[in-house]
């Protein structure tokens, strides 16, 4: 390990449950691989949720990491030092993005759940997140979503309508599936390998992610050339991984 290296982190999944809190020995983890390497996050959920999961205030996660990323990297900060922000609706135009709602609003409607509840379509900086079950549901309601549609695969079948009603040559959209009650969208190359562009100066990132699959919106840079990836299947993973990556 040099000072050329970097530990890159998913959230959900792979740092904490699904919008849970970080736990201590994950805290101490990251405390001791951070005397080694340099460590940066980037996650799909916007700045105020990551904050909410990896630290008690912004101030804290700046400096816990050496890069912070949210929205995938369209907001995002080197020590404490903001970037630049991009917008989705700069970026297609206020009609696209009308269809786009429209026509995840309508196609939702026909989907019948155990529970529905709100906050369908929630609008980010780089990204929309579209929850079939809306993304106010509690803790009990959002794991039985997840045991749904494992066996229904309510998610699939909307990302393929997504990407057949919205082609990619006239719109510019990328779908994947994301956590684990929602579908991200976002414009081609705005995934999670947007934030490479700004971790120009490591020769060596690893990255660790838990939806690596093709659809799941940790793939894109799991499979990236300039990165080493690796498949977590939870925070306890990620520590035995990082521990031998590091001895």
């Amino acid at each position: 390990m040099t000072d050329k290296t970097l530990l890159l982190f998913d959230v959900d999944g792979t740092l904490t449950m699904p919008r849970q809190g970080m736990e201590p020995n994950m805290r101490q983890a990251l405390i001791e691989a951070r005397k080694k390497v340099k460590l940066a996050v980037v996650g799909g959920s916007d700045l105020v949720k990551i904050v909410e999961q990896l630290g008690t205030s912004l101030e804290d996660v700046l400096s816990r990491f050496d890069y912070v990323f949210s929205e995938n990297g369209l907001v995002g900060f080197k020590e404490h030092e903001p970037y630049p922000i991009k917008t989705i609706q700069d970026h297609i135009g206020e009609k696209k993005l009308q269809q786009l709602i429209n026509f995840c609003l309508g196609y939702m409607s026909k989907i019948e759940l155990p529970v529905k509840r709100g906050t369908f379509v929630e609008f980010r900086k780089g990204m929309l997140n579209i929850s079939p079950i809306g993304r106010s549901c509690s803790q009990s309601e959002r794991l039985q979503f997840v045991e749904y549609d494992t066996e229904h695969k309510i998610r699939e079948h909307f990302v393929e309508e997504l990407r057949k009603n919205f082609p990619i040559d006239q719109y510019g959209l990328q779908f994947s599936i994301g956590g684990q009650i929602s579908v991200d969208v976002f414009p081609v190359g705005w995934d999670k390998t947007f934030c490479l562009e700004k971790l120009s100066e490591f020769d060596t990132i690893h990255f660790f992610g838990d939806k690596t699959m093709p659809g799941g919106n940790d793939y894109e840079i799991y499979e990236h050339p300039r990165t080493i990836g690796h498949f977590v299947n939870g925070p306890d993973d990620t520590i035995a991984q990082i521990q031998k990556l590091l001895l």
